[in-house]
């Protein structure tokens, strides 16, 4: 074996490869610390995010109202005027992003965002609660009966905006009426005047009325679904208007009838019981005696109609009253010597 003198000796390269390792080794840990370290070194405060389209309860927007991440400190500064109660508005981007940098805060990322819409919330009294805040007043008032009252406004039906935080009744006051012309007019307001408007109108009275929910062909008989009672004003409703829908039920249509239109007493009749030229039992019930002869209706009638019967045997015309289909009561008689001619002792 040959020995070169500028080899270093074998103690030497051992040490030197072991040294190499060992800072290799370190150095490969040293770089895993690093990877593992880098994202909680780089981790810092959420960038502040756009929140998009919104919904304001307030006069004014502020910047937590627009941006989610925004510093405590600041997310209660102002920075837009809120639209009108009840409207609609919008915000362009660019503009928020600039209030956002004047405050010193990172500019928001936006989505690719160009606008945000805002909208007011607001609670809506509408014509109906208008209308019964009016009532209301002219029954304090005036002593009028409020549930027979309807008021039609002037122009458009009459709406109140008002915050939705805002949760009173509406109230009606500085109410003027004139019960010749029967115009009306008051103030309406929500609150303590924290909203209010002034309407005006025409004070209508109104009756119920019986009028059919189908047509009705002469000589049909109303069922309980046929009829129903509607609030019409009592200047178009007909003066022998019907209001109780119940007592038609069964009764039998005398014409042609359309849906909709007021019933008259006329226009409906109780069915006849007893057909005129029929076969009807003769009913009497007195004191100590009851008796039951067939006879011949002379007309015919409905329950409770009083009809002439005539008796066949004795051919004696009474008068008595429909009880049933096919049954006529002439009830006790006022002479007996009349009552045995009608009824004949049978043999």
């Amino acid at each position: 074996m040959s020995f070169d003198p500028h080899e270093p000796p074998v103690r030497a390269r051992t040490c030197a490869l072991l040294s190499a390792g060992i800072l290799g080794r370190t150095a490969l840990a040293l770089v895993a610390l690093g990877f593992l370290t880098l994202p909680v070194l780089a981790a810092g405060p959420e960038r502040p995010v756009l929140r998009g389209d919104i919904t304001a309860r307030r006069d004014v927007i502020t910047l937590g109202d627009l941006v989610s991440g925004a510093p405590a400190e600041l997310a209660e500064r102002p920075l837009f005027r809120a639209p009108a109660l009840g409207a609609t508005g919008t915000i362009q981007v660019r503009r928020i992003m600039e209030a956002a940098a004047h405050l010193g805060v990172e500019p928001p990322e936006s989505g690719g965002r160009l606008q945000v819409t805002v909208q007011r919330a607001a609670r809506r009294i509408a014509a109906p609660e208008i209308e019964a805040a009016l009532r209301e007043a002219l029954a304090r008032l005036r002593g009028l009966d409020a549930a027979s009252l309807s008021v039609a406004f002037d122009g458009e039906a009459p709406v109140l905006t008002v915050p939705v935080d805002l949760d009173a009744p509406a109230r009606a006051a500085e109410v003027t009426y004139d019960p010749r012309s029967r115009r009306v007019s008051g103030l309406v307001t929500v609150g303590e005047r924290q909203a209010s408007l002034r309407v005006s109108g025409q004070v209508i009275e109104m009756v119920e009325v019986a009028v059919l929910a189908r047509p009705l062909a002469r000589g049909e008989t109303v069922g309980p679904q046929d009829v129903m009672l509607e609030r019409r004003p009592r200047d178009a409703a007909p003066p022998d208007g019907v209001a109780d829908a119940a007592s038609l039920v069964g009764q039998v249509a005398q014409r042609a009838l359309a849906p909709g239109q007021p019933l008259r007493s006329a226009d409906l009749a109780r069915p006849d019981l007893v057909q005129r030229g029929e076969a009807v039992t003769i009913l009497y019930d007195g004191p100590g005696v009851s008796l039951a002869l067939r006879g011949l209706a002379r007309e015919g009638g409905p329950l409770g109609a009083t009809v002439s019967v005539v008796n066949p045997v004795s051919k004696k015309v009474l008068q008595g009253t429909v009880v049933g289909p096919g049954r006529v009561s002439v009830g006790p008689a006022p002479r007996p010597a009349s009552l045995a001619a009608a009824f004949p002792a049978r043999p």
